[in-house]
């Protein structure tokens, strides 16, 4: 489903761009994806609406893979690229998990603020940022992805949850159109 509004009660969460994400292999040109992230907070932080900055550092316990694949805090791994120009009034959330919501308070401090719906953005579109879209469509939240915003490490794994989970979670779209339905929200 395409972008078709955007609440006047609404917060970016940015999953993952984090130098030892952003250095990866990744599906799409990360310089592109950080632009579009770029402009989207831009855009939040000018309208003075919640902005949340997520980096993970390392995986959740337990006996399983779910580590596999996460960054372990330490070299900078978990450091926020410096094109996100973490703002003062950013909320910046650190995960040990796929999802943003899962063990970080993210709910909480959502609702505290009214918040009914959240922009999804960063990488990896089939791991963090889907498990983010899931928990938050599961929690009540209207979703929307900014589609030239997020980029996976496989590409196929983009391709297939771009075309077949986001539809039945969240409204889709490029920047321009989630920035077009923000300027009218107000």
């Amino acid at each position: 489903m395409s972008v078709t509004a955007v609440d006047r009660k609404t917060a970016l969460i940015v999953v993952d761009l984090q130098e030892g994400v952003v250095g990866l292999p990744l599906a799409h040109p990360a310089a592109d994806v950080l632009a579009r992230n770029a402009e989207l907070l831009a855009a939040f932080r000018r309208r003075g609406l919640p902005v949340v900055l997520v980096n993970v550092a390392g995986g959740p316990a337990g006996r399983n893979d779910l580590g596999a694949g996460f960054p372990e805090a330490g070299a900078g791994r978990t450091e926020l690229v410096p094109e996100l120009n973490a703002g003062e009034g950013d909320h910046l959330v650190t995960k040990h998990a796929r999802s943003a919501f899962t063990g970080t308070g993210l709910d909480g401090w959502l609702r505290e603020r009214d918040v009914t719906q959240l922009v999804v953005s960063g990488i990896a579109t089939s791991g963090g940022v889907e498990s983010t879209v899931r928990d938050a469509h599961e929690r009540g939240y209207n979703v929307t992805v900014a589609l030239d915003a997020v980029t996976d490490t496989d590409g196929a794994a983009h391709d297939h949850t771009v075309a077949k989970v986001y539809p039945r979670l969240a409204e889709t779209g490029g920047t321009k159109e989630v920035l077009g339905a923000l300027a009218v929200s107000r």
